[in-house]
């Protein structure tokens, strides 16, 4: 028995509340290792001693090349749990508890596994709308001028007595305009990029937190896209800038004329007086920043008034407004009291408006509940990348990272995360494909068919291409719908319909060593999806499709075989 590999935390996603009267156990183990694990659970408060123990089998609900993942959901349980494993590999039977291999159970039940109660309040519970979303992005100055139209003109405006800029001609108008457009695509959820008013195109350098910019329109324009949207069963997401402000906001304006004296010196981190800022962008200023971004200092969200305005900015755009979330900037870089602050206000004002953390990495941290409902997956992207795009690992790899997605969060959370090719931030993904459409189709068959939502940046559905910045960030095409419109719309489609593509569970059939061909299912108590992906140049036989189900969608199958770049669904 590989020992080493047998993983199990408590009060975390290896042991969570699904809900008051439903509890999921994980274990992980060594790839075929186990042919048996059953859990033995109790009532950690039982006034009978030893604990009076019931057992259950753990179903193998993940296998990959390094680990399986076995799992039971005990539901109308007790609240408080004493729990241990049972394990065994054919030739040996082991016992873990308390992190150590034992021979026989014990009476003393505080060296077992503690569950210690199902709080409520520790239940971690996005919004459910999130299972069914699929969310377009949008960068307001790239995206519309009005109604299929970008005029690519750039703009300034005053604010103030500041200059703020546009770069392609973007507006808040155009948006709403173009909802007719998403609509049809079917898409059910915007997720903007910064529309407040800022100094340069991109608004994350902002100056004022209450107030659309106005190179992209006025309050009253935005109040108008969401209630257009919403006529329409579109939810609207913001971008919420709270890492750093722009160095002609207000308050930092206020430290560079006052230095010491002002009343705002306790809102910015690492100020040395006089508080400098330098015209070249490549010198280092003397106070802290997003990066070393001059023109973007970072807010101190540890003092108590600067927490309180963007609290209450959180609570402005929801209440007024009737948002429906946050995406959260650079949210790894704010302190943990702000982020359980700022949660606690927006959901006072609207409980299933969503928080998504912008975190690269792998996001637990953040999400147990206190902070955010979800995070942008670039881990998705990453590993994307590696099988679709550049083909540098095979099935089998690209399984066990996909496994890790999977089995990484309490499942709520997964089928919240923000799953992303492209965005704003990154060269887009077809570029990355080098052009090849096929791959990029397989790409986005596999983000429609995996848990969580899948998320569009403007253009993808139209071939926009980029590597950097200037390019991926491009005016919208708004030339006609094309041969990718159809794709992109038809597979929504499906997702929209299968009830399985939202909130399903996921498995992993087949992904071998040295193979391009990825088999995996989504599967609730109503139906059983099987998707494959041949992403070899070589054309698979699937004579044995019909055992799996009819053909729900498919893209190269023809007379039982699937074409070289070829993916399918089949529904029974």
């Amino acid at each position: 028995m590989d020992k080493s590999a047998i993983l199990h935390i408590p009060m975390s996603q290896y042991a969570y509340g699904i809900d008051e009267d439903t509890i999921t156990i994980r274990l992980r183990t060594a790839h075929g290792d186990i042919r048996n694990c059953n859990l033995y659970y109790g009532d950690r408060s039982c006034r009978v001693t030893p604990v009076i123990f019931t057992t259950v089998e753990m179903e193998r609900v993940i296998e990959c090349e390094r680990y399986d993942y076995f799992e039971a959901t005990l539901e109308k349980v007790y609240k408080r749990l004493d729990y241990y494993f049972e394990l065994n590999d054919g030739t040996e039977t082991c016992l873990y508890y308390g992190d150590c291999f034992c021979k026989e159970p014990v009476d003393d039940r505080s060296e077992y596994f503690q569950f210690p109660f199902n709080h409520r309040a520790d239940i971690v519970s996005p919004p459910d709308w999130a299972k069914d979303a699929v969310v377009y992005n949008i960068f307001p100055d790239s995206f519309a001028t009005s109604a299929r139209y970008i005029s690519g003109q750039s703009t300034v405006c005053d604010y103030d007595g500041i200059d703020v800029h546009g770069k392609l001609g973007g507006t808040i108008k155009g948006i709403t305009e173009n909802v007719d457009y998403l609509d049809d695509l079917g898409i059910n959820t915007i997720y903007i990029n910064p529309i407040f008013t800022a100094g340069e195109y991109h608004k994350y350098d902002l100056l004022d937190y209450y107030h659309i910019d106005p190179c992209f329109g006025t309050n009253e324009d935005f109040r108008e896209l969401v209630q257009e949207y919403h006529r329409h069963d579109i939810r609207v997401i913001i971008d919420g800038v709270f890492n750093h402000c722009g160095w002609k906001f207000k308050a930092f304006e206020d430290v560079v004329r006052k230095g010491k004296e002002s009343k705002y010196v306790d809102w910015f981190y690492g100020l040395q007086f006089p508080v400098i800022r330098p015209d070249d962008p490549e010198e280092y200023p003397n106070y802290d920043c997003f990066g070393y971004e001059r023109m973007m200092p970072k807010l101190n969200m540890a003092n108590p008034e600067t927490a309180e305005y963007f609290c209450n900015v959180g609570r402005y755009w929801v209440r007024e407004f009737d948002i429906d979330g946050w995406r959260l900037d650079v949210a790894d870089e704010i302190n943990d009291d702000f982020w359980r602050a700022f949660r606690k206000a927006v959901k006072a004002e609207k409980a299933d408006a969503i928080l998504i953390g912008e975190v690269w990495p792998t996001a637990n941290h953040w999400l147990n509940g206190d902070m955010f409902d979800s995070t942008m997956n670039y881990d998705f992207r990453k590993h994307c990348r590696r099988f679709f795009a550049e083909k540098s690992i095979d099935a089998s790899e690209f399984a066990d990272r996909v496994a890790d997605m999977y089995m990484r969060y309490r499942k709520q959370t997964v089928f919240a995360q923000l799953n992303v090719l492209d965005t704003h931030d990154v060269s887009r993904f077809l570029s990355v494909c080098n052009g090849d459409v096929s791959s990029y189709k397989a790409a986005v068959f596999f983000q429609m068919t995996f848990p969580g939502m899948p998320t569009i940046f403007y253009g993808d559905e139209n071939g926009l291409e980029g590597i950097l910045e200037a390019d991926y960030r491009r005016p919208m095409d708004w030339n006609g719908k094309g041969e990718l419109y159809d794709f992109f719309r038809d597979i929504i489609a499906v997702r929209k319909k299968y009830s399985p593509l939202q909130d399903g569970d996921f498995r992993i059939v087949q992904a071998d060593k040295n193979s391009e061909v990825f088999i995996y299912e989504r599967y609730n108590a109503d139906m059983v999806i099987r998707a494959i992906i041949n992403m070899s140049d070589d054309t698979i036989s699937l004579k044995d499709s019909d055992n799996y189900g009819d053909v729900i969608y498919q893209n190269g199958f023809e007379n039982g075989s699937l074409g070289g770049k070829g993916f399918i669904l089949l529904g029974r």
